[in-house]
């Protein structure tokens, strides 16, 4: 059995800028070929392939079919017992795909924009993602059973007009609902910021669930937070669960106490101290949320508005210059940072929070495989979902739904 290390390898595979979707079909196919999913790939894959095997020495005979199958030597690789199908759109680093795999999904379409977050996905399960899904024919998307969407919040202006599909024209979750109408899967899982809710005075999540209704769901929503699901971070989302069985219960999912941040730090390791002056605060307590503001870098602060003797607190801070001590949690990590992420007083210093230490923050396993470009992984890690509170939302999606 051929490694897929070795197949990239020898056909000198890699991800370039503007590839036209060849690796993604590529790919697609070599993890779908004991499947009917495999068909929606299979022409330009083969394709492909054999336009790479006359510039190189791995065959003399261009069948891939005589390669299959391959040994996916990957950290994630699709499991080998199925109990249901899934997508994964604008997947980013495969935050979904790492819990929906340890539940025994198998995933039949991914599509992602980003060239280094695509580069990510690949090096861990052996799949390029398919690029802007708006230019894509949804044709290619094979039928799946659960549908699941981390879709950007652009702005969009809902006005109350409520017209549901129509109001979604030219914005990226409009894909996600052609899919939906094209594929009709069982389950539906949306994720996004806690903003959503508000976004519009509430019009934009009315359509949003409009729709989908229209489209034949029943939907329930609720915001969840990392930090009941075994992560130290203060991170509030969005989910939105639609079924054409029954409505989920978010009752039932299973949530634990509050870790602290102290627990997932690393140790032994080259640190980034704080070598400017900064402050720490002699009084401060525990936030309802598990935050512990301790102090702060010794910036201009916001001063408009501000009582006496408030100067300090930490609504006046940007949270960049914001300090917490690893007794209590973290604030969400964000994607706008691609320098680095907040302060933390930890063993009598001041430091940041180190990639991998990010990376936990997530619930991502250490044996995950990082890019080398810094920025981009401040940025992808922000970007993405907390892996075990997926984890147990598939965990009841699949108990109730499925």
């Amino acid at each position: 059995m051929v490694k897929y290390s070795t197949f990239k390898k020898n056909l000198k595979l890699g991800i370039e800028r503007g590839d036209d979707n060849n690796l993604a079909f590529l790919t697609h196919y070599l993890q779908n070929h004991k499947n009917g999913v495999s068909q929606h790939y299979k022409e330009p894959a083969i394709k492909y392939y054999s336009e790479l095997n006359e510039q190189s020495n791995f065959v003399s005979e261009p069948a891939i079919q005589q390669l299959l199958p391959l040994d996916f030597d990957v950290p994630f690789p699709s499991p080998s017992k199925v109990d249901f199908t899934f997508i994964d759109l604008f997947a980013g680093i495969g935050g979904f795909r790492i819990p929906m795999q340890q539940l025994n999904g198998k995933c039949v379409f991914t599509s992602e924009f980003n060239y280094y977050a695509q580069i990510s996905y690949e090096l861990n399960f052996g799949e390029v993602p398919f690029g802007d899904i708006t230019k894509m024919d949804l044709n290619i998307v094979p039928e799946h059973d659960v549908l699941v969407a981390g879709f950007p919040c652009q702005p969009f202006s809902i006005s109350g007009k409520m017209r549901g599909f129509e109001d979604t024209r030219g914005t990226l979750i409009y894909s996600v609902f052609q899919i939906i109408e094209k594929r009709n899967p069982k389950v539906i899982l949306l994720e996004n910021v806690k903003h959503l809710v508000h976004h519009d005075n509430g019009n934009t999540l009315k359509v949003i669930i409009q729709h989908l209704e229209e489209l034949g769901y029943i939907i329930s929503w609720k915001v969840l937070n990392a930090s009941d699901f075994g992560i130290p971070q203060n991170r509030e989302r969005i989910i939105i669960i639609g079924s054409k069985k029954t409505k989920f219960d978010f009752a039932k999912i299973e949530t634990q106490p509050k870790p602290t941040l102290k627990s997932f730090l690393e140790k032994d390791v080259e640190f980034e101290y704080l070598n400017e002056e900064y402050t720490l605060l002699n009084n401060y307590k525990i936030q309802e949320s598990g935050l512990i503001f301790v102090g702060y870098r010794n910036k201009k602060i916001r001063g408009a508005g501000v009582r006496p003797g408030t100067e300090h607190l930490s609504r006046v801070h940007k949270q960049p210059n914001r300090i917490y001590s690893s007794e209590g949690i973290h604030p969400a990590l964000p994607s706008q940072e691609s320098s680095g992420r907040f302060w933390i007083y930890d063993e009598g210093k001041v430091r940041k929070l180190t990639i991998n230490e990010c990376y936990r923050l997530m619930g991502f396993p250490d044996d995950f495989i990082k890019i080398y470009n810094t920025s981009e992984l401040y940025k992808q890690i922000g970007n993405s979902v907390c892996i075990p509170m997926i984890q147990e939302v598939a965990k009841q999606i699949k108990k109730q739904l499925l």
